[in-house]
């Protein structure tokens, strides 16, 4: 073997080596176990922190649940933690039940919106005018999934406006693609709606005024830890904890996850590569 030839097998036996040691080192550090429900702001928020904890060496898997079993997977510890209580109202239920079970590390996002959605050439501006144009709507609200804190308050919105359209469940994804099939066809459609969401840049909507503020008014997306997950795993709890993001941050990731084939997770990636000045903001100091 030439001189050549043997300065560049110790190069790449010590390459090897550097590679297993990090390796070795991420596995160390361990799995986190994030549970999210398939809301596109949460499927965005998510798959970006599993991006950023597994820049920073650890594995991650993510769990998909209804809302009350984020919440609760998260109170027995069977997940980590979620990055999506919505407070202090869609979800006060599930946090006054739960409080005392886990910790809520804080605001990761500031400024939400929730309410009843229309497209923006409704007649209609206020949910107290519904009961005129029922008729319009098809006599019903379309909806989300029935374990939604959205859906708590829209029950509520429809007993206390003593409203003559029924509520029907569905998911994020059927709420959305019958807004579409509506707004193509020129048809009045009220949904569940809430901000951020990709919706609000592809189309031209719409709230209903709520003048009995029963939805209440701007809310905050907390993220939730399990007791104990500072202690087990503090730099995975800090990087939770320091997590934090704008309305705006979060759109450009829906909108690339609403591209044709694309995966949200690669497109967290990408976001993430593309803003490393604010990740690192949320990574513990070396």
């Amino acid at each position: 073997m030439t001189q050549s030839s043997m300065r560049l097998a110790g190069l790449a036996l010590i390459a090897g080596a550097g590679l297993a040691a990090t390796t070795a080192q991420a596995q160390d550090k361990g799995t986190v176990n994030l549970s999210y429900v398939e809301w596109s702001s949460t499927v965005a928020s998510t798959n970006v922190m599993r991006a950023v904890l597994e820049q920073a060496g650890y594995e991650v898997k993510m769990s998909s649940l209804s809302a009350a079993a984020m919440w609760q997977s998260v109170a027995t510890g069977d997940t980590d933690a979620f990055l999506a209580g919505w407070l202090p109202t869609t979800h006060e239920d599930y946090y006054a039940k739960l409080k005392d079970q886990l910790v809520d590390t804080g605001v990761n996002l500031d400024g939400t919106k929730l309410g009843l959605v229309v497209p923006a050439y409704s007649e209609v501006d206020s949910i107290a005018d519904l009961n005129e144009h029922a008729d319009d709507f098809d006599n019903k609200l379309t909806g989300i999934d029935p374990g939604a804190g959205i859906m708590r308050l829209t029950d509520k919105v429809v007993e206390e406006y003593d409203l003559d359209l029924n509520l029907q469940s569905g998911s994020g994804a059927t709420m959305t693609a019958a807004l579409k099939s509506a707004i193509a066809n020129d048809e009045d459609i009220a949904v569940t709606g809430w901000t951020p969401h990709w919706m609000f840049a592809r189309w031209d909507l719409k709230y209903l005024d709520d003048p009995k503020n029963v939805y209440g008014g701007a809310e905050q997306i907390h993220t939730i830890v399990r007791q104990g997950l500072k202690e087990d795993m503090p730099e995975a709890y800090a990087i939770l904890d320091a997590f934090e993001w704008t309305a705006e941050d979060m759109g450009e990731v829906m909108l690339m996850n609403q591209e044709e084939d694309s995966d949200p997770y690669e497109n967290a990636k990408q976001w993430v590569e593309e803003h490393q000045d604010m990740v690192q903001e949320w990574l513990p100091e070396s």
